[in-house]
């Protein structure tokens, strides 16, 4: 399973809330949030690139090819999905892409697994990630033969939101529960947009340990 699918780490936010810049590149137990969201999907895919726009030096020290959209504009995520779509049709051998968010560093370990099963018999199917109640749109397994109806959407119809995307074509949800910790528990997408939600990221991490 594991040699048919490629990730796609989305990195080209504007990190507003986090006041601009770079938030993948954000310290997080002293390596940068996207480090730790390598660490996670290298490990359930067989190749993995991260699509992110401007000047790809800064993201040289992780050694993944950098994959820029194809279609101008600030887009959003669906533009990044696009993106690692055609460079998985042009240098992998995947028939899908894993999409994972890059501020989000505690997301399952069983991702891939989860979702390809339950497209299991429907190549063709996106399967998205759920948790307490609420979908993930940005975690998710997309075919890559979905490349020239999301660049349609992009193009001829001016589509910006992902879920809108998703619910037009055949999908299925996949939940995923919250995981226990000392004193509590998290939802394993926790996404960090601001500098509040990086001190709660560090302690989240801390409690893991514990």
């Amino acid at each position: 399973m594991k040699h048919s699918i490629a990730g796609i780490i989305l990195a080209g936010g504007l990190s507003t809330r986090m006041g601009g810049g770079d938030k993948p590149l954000a310290m997080l137990e002293g390596r940068p949030l996207l480090a730790h969201v390598m660490d996670r999907l290298q490990g359930q895919v067989s190749a993995v690139a991260i699509n992110a726009n401007g000047d790809p030096a800064r993201l040289a020290a992780f050694a993944l090819p950098v994959v820029q959209d194809s279609v101008e504009g600030f887009a959003g995520p669906l533009a990044g999905i696009l993106a690692g779509l055609e460079w998985a049709s042009a240098s992998t051998d995947a028939r899908r892409i894993l999409t994972v968010a890059a501020d989000s560093p505690f997301f399952p370990m069983n991702l891939a697994d989860r979702l390809f099963a339950a497209t299991e018999g429907r190549e063709q199917r996106i399967a998205v990630a759920c948790s307490a109640g609420r979908r993930h749109p940005t975690f998710a397994l997309w075919p890559v033969g979905l490349a020239a109806s999301l660049r349609s959407a992009l193009l001829d119809e001016d589509e910006r939101k992902v879920g809108a995307f998703i619910d037009r074509h055949d999908h299925v949800e996949v939940d995923f529960e919250l995981q226990q910790i000392a004193n509590g528990s998290y939802d394993p997408f926790f996404n960090v947009n601001t500098p509040s939600d990086l001190t709660e990221a560090a302690r989240l991490a801390q409690a893991m340990r514990s």
